[in-house]
C-alpha cells in the first residue's frame, strides 16, 4: 500500500500513531512525506536522532525534497540505488528512509509516479537573521528544470501522479498565506515554473505538501496533518 502525507518537519507523531492504527504494515508499505521531512536539517546528530526510531518503524518512508532540508546529493551518506523503476537517494545506515531524485518516475504497482521537488522559504529571512539553517539549493536550478523537462519528454508527458513539494501557481491556497508577509518578497518562480509543467502533462493526480493545508482543488490535493491512501 501506498500513502501520502505533509511536511513532518522532524515530528512523525502522526506516522507512529498511523504504524500503531494499522498493525499489519510492513517495509512493503510505503508512506510519502510530500517535502520537509526535518530528517536532513540540522546535518548532524539531531537528525539522527529523528532518523534513528524512524528507522526502527515497519514501513518505508518515501520523502520529496522541500525546502527546509539538506539535498540528499549534498550529503556524503546517501547513496543513489534502483527503487520502483527509479533511483532514490538512501542512506545504509538507514535502508527504510528513501529520498525522491527528481525527474524520475517510479512504479507505485501499476501508477506511474513522477516526483519534482522544491519550493522557496517565505521564513528565509528570519530563518538568516535568527543564525538558523537555510538551503540556497532549496528550489530547483535551471539544469533540475532541463532535466524534469527532458525526462516528460521521454515519458510522453503523460503520467498518473505527480509529486511535487509547492504547487502550480495558479492553484496557491491564498488563504493561508501568512497575514504580515509582503508577498511581493516571496520568489514563486518554482510556482509559475510547475504551471507550466501542469499545462502540458496529461496526468490522474497531483499531490503536494509545503502551504501546511489540508485541501483538494481539481485534480490536486495539498496535504499536511492528513494521511491518506495514494487514489
Amino acid at each position: 500500500m501506498f500513502y501520502l502525507t505533509g511536511d513532518t518537519h522532524g515530528d512523525f507523531v502522526r506516522v507512529f500513531q498511523f504504524i500503531k492504527n494499522n498493525p499489519g504494515v510492513t517495509r512493503e508499505d510505503v508512506m510519502v512525506v510530500l517535502g520537509d521531512a526535518g530528517l536532513n536539517y540540522f546535518g548532524d546528530y539531531r537528525d539522527e536522532l529523528k532518523k534513528e526510531p524512524l528507522s526502527k518503524r515497519p514501513l518505508t518512508i518515501f520523502c520529496i525534497h522541500g525546502n527546509h532540508e539538506m539535498r540528499p546529493e549534498s550529503i556524503g551518506a546517501y547513496k543513489e540505488i534502483p527503487w520502483r523503476g527509479g533511483v532514490v537517494f538512501q542512506e545504509e545506515q538507514y535502508p527504510n528512509l528513501l529520498f525522491a531524485k527528481d525527474g524520475e518516475r517510479y512504479d507505485f504497482d501499476g501508477k506511474s509516479v513522477f516526483v519534482i521537488g522544491g519550493a522557496y522559504s517565505v521564513d528565509k529571512y528570519y530563518r538568516l537573521q535568527q543564525g538558523h539553517n537555510w538551503f540556497a539549493d532549496e528550489q530547483p536550478t535551471d539544469a533540475a528544470k532541463r532535466h524534469v523537462e527532458a525526462r516528460l519528454d521521454e515519458i510522453g508527458w503523460r503520467v498518473d501522479v505527480v509529486l511535487s513539494h509547492t504547487c502550480p501557481y495558479r492553484y496557491r491556497p491564498t488563504e493561508v498565506f501568512l497575514s504580515g508577509l509582503d508577498q511581493s518578497t516571496v520568489d514563486t518562480g518554482t510556482e509559475e515554473w510547475l504551471e507550466q509543467i501542469e499545462a502540458r502533462l496529461e496526468y490522474t493526480q497531483w499531490y503536494c505538501g509545503h502551504f501546511h493545508t489540508d485541501k483538494t482543488i481539481d485534480k490536486l490535493r495539498f496535504f499536511f496533518h492528513d494521511i491518506a491512501e495514494l487514489k
